[in-house]
């Protein structure tokens, strides 16, 4: 049975290491994973009608996961209150759209300076760095960056903002698809009774508005995968490009980050 699992430790190690700063030992994990399975062969009772795959699974990511704990010199407290101050700086910076000061964020997270200077001390004394993760050109790659900057954040209430002024931007007939549709989770039926045609046909006005929007978010935000280009003369071509125009009349950058809220949620109506 072992034998015949080796290849279940290496998937497991894998998919664990894709999730994990650069520094942590591939063969470290790997030993760990590989005396779980000895142990789960030892235990495993076929007659209680559990795969051995399956039970060797549990059995190896637990104690990967042990493995990791026993790398980590930060306690689950520490971890916990740098995530909560990470997230919250990141909120305040897509807020203020600068980074916040060391006073701004201890008021938001209700404590003081110097507690929040502790925070940061706890963390920096945990941080505990193989040598060999140190070679050229892999400084940064340490510790990856998995969450949204502030960047990140302001372009996707950008985002969202011209979603808002697409969907209004759209014919009423269209319009009032994708709002009943999406934002209101009514039925096709319900929709179709509305507007006193099939339901058949409310599903193509509503593939033709979601092309439209594709399209017209693309014109303003990425041009390069906007659709096909049409002759400039034809009528299909000029309704087009009456859209794109309506979408960018709607507003600005500022009345487009108005829409959100500063987790790049659409505001409550």
């Amino acid at each position: 049975m072992v034998r015949s699992h080796l290849p279940l430790v290496g998937h497991l190690v894998r998919e664990m290491l894709g999730r994990l700063p650069a520094h942590v030992s591939r063969e470290d994990l790997v030993s760990a994973g590989m005396a779980a399975l000895a142990g789960a062969a030892k235990s495993f009772d076929p007659e209680r009608g559990i795969p051995f795959g399956s039970f060797a699974t549990t059995r190896i990511r637990g104690a990967l996961l042990d493995e990791l704990r026993g790398l980590d010199w930060a306690s689950r407290s520490v971890r916990s209150r740098a995530r909560r101050v990470e997230t919250t700086q990141q909120e305040l910076t897509a807020a203020l759209g600068r980074t916040p000061t060391p006073a701004e964020l201890a008021e938001t997270l209700g404590i003081t300076v110097d507690e929040l200077k502790a925070i940061d001390d706890d963390v920096q004394r945990a941080v505990v760095l193989s040598l060999q993760g140190f070679t050229v050109g892999t400084a940064e790659d340490l510790v990856p960056e998995r969450t949204a900057g502030p960047e990140d954040l302001i372009l996707h209430r950008e985002r969202i903002g011209y979603l808002h002024h697409a969907v209004n931007a759209l014919p009423d007939r269209l319009r009032h698809v994708v709002t009943a549709y999406f934002f209101d989770e009514r039925s096709m039926n319900d929709i179709a009774a509305d507007l006193g045609v099939t339901e058949s046909r409310i599903s193509q006005l509503r593939a033709e508005a979601l092309v439209l929007l594709r399209d017209g978010l693309n014109n303003h935000l990425d041009p390069e995968l906007a659709g096909p280009r049409l002759r400039p003369e034809g009528c299909v071509a000029r309704r087009r490009a009456a859209y794109y125009t309506q979408i960018a009349a709607q507003g600005n950058l500022t009345t487009r980050l108005a829409l959100t809220t500063p987790l790049g949620l659409p505001r409550s109506p």
